[in-house]
């Protein structure tokens, strides 16, 4: 099982911040694509179905669009629906290896996660209130917390609550951009406010065990 603590300033409650920067963005097409059964997604590439109807648009209304689009709005029914039952977020922190570790199985096997970032003392109580611990990386599949990364163990999880073990994802496929665990202080507010709880975990329903599953995990 590999974990990488958090930093010991946001441990201590230390006063810092992150900041990211990216360079200037260049110009392209932004193609609007209506699938056979209506599926609505933007894609920089034209699409290469005959029954799709695309339409170019431009960069910033593609990007509002996209915004107001639901993230697993083009995944396979079988997928979404997976993905609806046993939702996975994946919490990270910056220069963490075994967090790159999981975004990369993740990203392999083909699985839509959230991903939530530790980068202040906010997100620091947040993740403890949440998890009990200090220690990332953190999976959660529906109900269930993973604590560190192990592969054979992400994997069963995955498998068992009925995730394909190839991704099926379509190349349309966009994954949401990684966000804070905490709620940003607005500009004002008390600096020894408390971080807002984590919101609750989705309630999960049965889940069948399959032959796949030795484990026998339970969610």
């Amino acid at each position: 099982m590999n974990t990488c603590p958090l930093p010991r300033w946001l441990l201590a409650g230390l006063c810092g911040c992150v900041v990211l920067g990216s360079g200037p963005l260049q110009a392209q097409t932004i193609y609007r694509i209506v699938g056979p059964e209506g599926q609505v997604t933007f894609s920089d590439m034209p699409s290469v179905s005959p029954a799709s109807k695309v339409t170019p648009v431009d960069n910033t209304s593609a990007a509002a669009a996209a915004a107001a689009t639901p993230p697993d709005a083009t995944l396979p029914f079988e997928l979404r629906r997976v993905a609806g039952k046993y939702p996975v977020t994946l919490y990270t922190s910056s220069h963490c290896a075994p967090c790159d570790s999981g975004r990369s199985l993740l990203q392999t096997r083909g699985v839509p996660f959230s991903e939530k970032t530790i980068g202040s003392v906010r997100d620091a109580e947040a993740l403890q209130k949440l998890s009990g611990s200090n220690s990332l990386p953190l999976l959660t599949v529906g109900v269930q917390q993973v604590a560190g990364f192990s592969a054979s163990e992400w994997n069963g999880y995955l498998t068992a609550a009925g995730y394909p073990e190839r991704s099926r994802l379509p190349t349309t496929y966009r994954a949401p951009q990684a966000a804070p665990l905490a709620t940003p202080e607005k500009p004002g507010a008390p600096a020894s406010a408390p971080a807002p709880a984590a919101p609750a975990l989705p309630p999960v329903t049965d889940l069948k065990i399959s032959p796949g599953n030795p484990a026998g995990i339970q969610f």
